[in-house]
């Protein structure tokens, strides 16, 4: 390989100390030549390499710390500092619709925090149906309540949808409590509002008729858990006639005749599991609510 450059150094009939040093001079030339193409390789490579483990850790890194999470959850209660520390604590899980991550009456003491999706709180009745007490989003906690006093659970959290989710030992739990006392002045906010919401769901019961009840909750959840949209307010939680009769605290067949009343007044659409509220001041207005209630 080396026989062109040697053959036109001795043709020009040059000196042979001069030849070899020109001939030295090529080879040095030719091997730096070559590092230096190694070395640009190997840069690109790791440059490569480096993009592709940014991606990976881009991918693998939770999206929760930017997430909008919905108002009066735990989560949004908390200043960024605080909501980061509490989104260390627990181990990660992600599970399908319909998987069930606290039983009641079980002895539990950890708590689960929502990350993202939709689920439901439902306690057994003595009758052997089951009621249902609330919904939890994305950035609620749950299970609080037996954490706290070492109690059995008092009921049954299952998701609607799939759903990321964090479990916490209680024990890291109540020391994030001591060294953050904002966080412990938010837990118990959120559980008074938790407690004002459950009394006023029992005076609504006891004070006002189906029809009011219905409405009542139904712009409730078009307010939590609502998608404004041109044909009106969506509201994104699959709940079963029965659930909603239950949360309501009536019968399936009371809360299927208001529907239909709702529906012929053109205050509501109803589909398989799914709700659409045409006129919301309407619907305030046979809930007997003030804009500003719901």
């Amino acid at each position: 390989m080396w026989s062109v450059p040697i053959d036109v150094l001795l043709e020009l009939g040059l000196d042979l100390h001069l030849t070899l040093g020109l001939l030295l001079a090529y080879l040095l030339g030719v091997v730096l030549a070559r590092r230096v193409r190694r070395i640009a390789a190997g840069r690109l490579r790791c440059g490569r390499c480096r993009r592709l483990s940014g991606v990976g850790a881009w991918m693998r890194r939770e999206p929760t710390q930017n997430s909008q999470w919905p108002y009066g959850t735990f989560l949004q209660r908390l200043g960024p500092p605080v909501r980061s520390a509490l989104l260390e604590l627990g181990v990660r899980r992600q599970v399908p619709a319909g998987q069930i991550l606290i039983h009641e009456g079980q002895q539990q003491s950890h708590l689960v925090l929502i990350e993202e999706g939709l689920t439901k709180v439902t306690a057994a009745l003595p009758d052997g149906r089951t009621a249902l007490l609330s919904l939890r989003v994305g950035g609620d906690l749950v299970g609080e309540m037996s954490a706290l006093n070492d109690r059995p659970r008092s009921a049954t959290v299952t998701t609607c949808s799939a759903a990321r989710y964090s479990v916490i030992p209680s024990e890291r739990f109540r020391a994030f409590l001591r060294t953050n006392p904002d966080a412990a002045l938010e837990l118990a906010a959120m559980v008074s509002d938790r407690l004002r919401w459950s009394n006023r769901r029992r005076i609504d019961f006891s004070s006002y008729p189906v029809k009011i009840r219905v409405a009542r909750v139904i712009a409730e959840l078009s307010r939590t858990h609502g998608r404004q949209t041109p044909d009106g307010v969506v509201i994104d939680v699959r709940l079963t006639q029965p659930e909603l009769a239950s949360i309501c605290g009536a019968s399936e067949t009371s809360v299927q005749k208001i529907l239909r009343e709702l529906r012929t007044d053109g205050l509501v659409d109803t589909d398989y599991r799914r709700m659409t509220v045409r006129n919301l001041p309407g619907l305030q207005q046979v809930g007997q609510l003030q804009a500003d209630e719901c």
